[in-house]
């Protein structure tokens, strides 16, 4: 893939829209661009998070073990953001990320990631946005599984 077709790529994902091209070229460059095959494992929980993923293709899913194995708790796809939790808040990974099928994502760095968010602060506020979103996911579910409980 070339640089252009990485930077239009980044382009579709919210919260890199905005930012002018030539700092995507610039994001694009930086950035490492790896390959998975289904069932490899992106990080696992536990994880020290130097790093969050884009996913440029393919399927992936989110775990967190549970004293009965691994739950699965969320499901990702073209354009998804995923590891940013460990380098925000500089804790181990959250959660395990396994592709589920061919895989190809690019690798920011946290140094970037921040130097990014710095420059841009609507990345700051679409990484607030996606956060909220799935705390409210979760608290959902959550909420369906307290419900069940209670009949």
């Amino acid at each position: 893939m070339s640089l252009q077709q990485e930077v239009d790529l980044l382009r579709k994902i919210p919260m890199f829209a905005k930012i002018e091209p030539a700092k995507l070229k610039l994001l694009a460059f930086t950035s490492e661009r790896l390959s998975y095959s289904g069932g490899d494992v992106l990080f696992h929980q536990g994880d020290a998070g130097d790093a969050a993923f884009v996913i440029i293709s393919g399927k992936a899913e989110v775990s967190i073990g549970t004293e009965e194995g691994p739950l699965v708790v969320a499901r990702l796809s073209d354009h998804d953001f995923v590891g940013e939790i460990a380098i925000l808040c500089d804790v181990p990974r959250t959660a395990t990320v396994t592709a589920v099928t061919s895989l190809e994502a690019l690798r920011i760095t946290k140094d970037l990631f921040f130097r990014l968010v710095k420059e841009f602060p609507e990345i700051a506020i679409e990484v607030m946005r996606e956060l909220a979103h799935r705390l409210e996911n979760t608290n959902s579910r959550l909420r369906d599984v307290a419900g069940g409980r209670n009949k």
